[in-house]
């Protein structure tokens, strides 16, 4: 689950492909309204390295695996691993097929989605497919969503943390808008530390300035809540209920983005409400 709810970033065609010497896009068939041109399927790995990891296999769709199987053959390669960044079904409905496939097991945060004994929970590097992936636990699009960095790479792949086009959803009351805030600000200071040069966004074209892509994220959030802080104080007086009052949010503030995804804004909105009652 994504949406589009911001302005869009990047306006060309997406087709993912090779994208740095560690990671591969292979992009699944499931474009739509809530996940834009289709799920990333992230291939991981040094170059001529027998092993490649899988983040996100995306859709439980046949073709897709198909897919993604033609390009680790073509490789000479086999799948040792896959891993999520959050378990929203259009990234995650497909770790089962593929890891059964494969003979893997499936690494994620939350053990709904593991397959296997091993979880996630952030803060791991795990020697994987000839390099380092080091795991950051991001929350707040969800309440189990991780990012990983490729410092060989200079890459960091946020799932929906940092989207391709535009900006996510807080998809509440999962994800809450104060740990989606802290998560932004953790990959700010990241984009610092380490030098950080491209984002591998879980859906959308990859993206090449971390730190301003990061700082819009931040002050777009920002400028929401002061207009979703606005409509409450002109409504406030009418006693209507919190879905209604989210209802009118949405048509006031998000008139902007396009009606197919207002329920997604829906749940941006009502994390703003949590979050402004909770922080004013």
């Amino acid at each position: 689950m994504t949406g589009m709810i911001g302005p869009p970033g990047f306006a060309g065609e997406w087709f993912g492909g090779e994208i740095t010497a560690h990671a591969t896009c292979v992009l699944a068939p499931n474009a739509g309204p809530q996940t834009l041109d289709g799920t990333n399927t992230w291939l991981i790995g040094a170059p001529g390295s027998t092993g490649l990891s899988v983040i996100d296999p995306g859709p439980n769709d046949v073709a897709h695996w198909q897919m993604v199987a033609t390009e680790v053959q073509a490789r000479g390669a086999r799948i040792e691993r896959i891993l999520l960044t959050h378990g929203h079904l259009d990234h995650s409905a497909g770790a089962r097929m593929f890891a059964e496939a494969a003979g893997c097991e499936v690494q994620a945060l939350d053990p709904a989605h593991q397959y296997g004994s091993e979880g996630l929970t952030g803060g791991e590097v795990l020697e994987l497919s000839g390099i380092e992936i080091h795991v950051v636990a991001t929350p707040g699009h969800s309440s189990d969503s991780l990012s990983f960095h490729l410092p060989q790479d200079g890459s960091l792949l946020t799932g929906d943390t940092v989207l391709g086009r535009g900006t996510t959803v807080v998809a509440y009351p999962d994800g809450t808008l104060v740990e989606y805030l802290d998560s932004l600000h953790r990959l700010r200071e990241l984009v610092h530390e380490s030098d950080l040069s491209r984002i591998l966004p879980g859906h959308g074209p990859t993206l090449d300035q971390p730190g301003a892509v990061i700082d819009y994220y931040l002050a777009h959030r920002q400028e929401r809540l002061e207009q979703v802080r606005a409509v409450v104080t002109e409504l406030g007086s009418h006693g209507l209920p919190i879905q209604d009052l989210a209802q009118r949010v949405v048509e006031t503030v998000y008139a902007d983005v396009p009606k197919s995804v207002w329920p997604l804004a829906l749940l941006s909105v009502r994390a703003q409400l949590e979050y402004l009652a909770t922080h004013g």
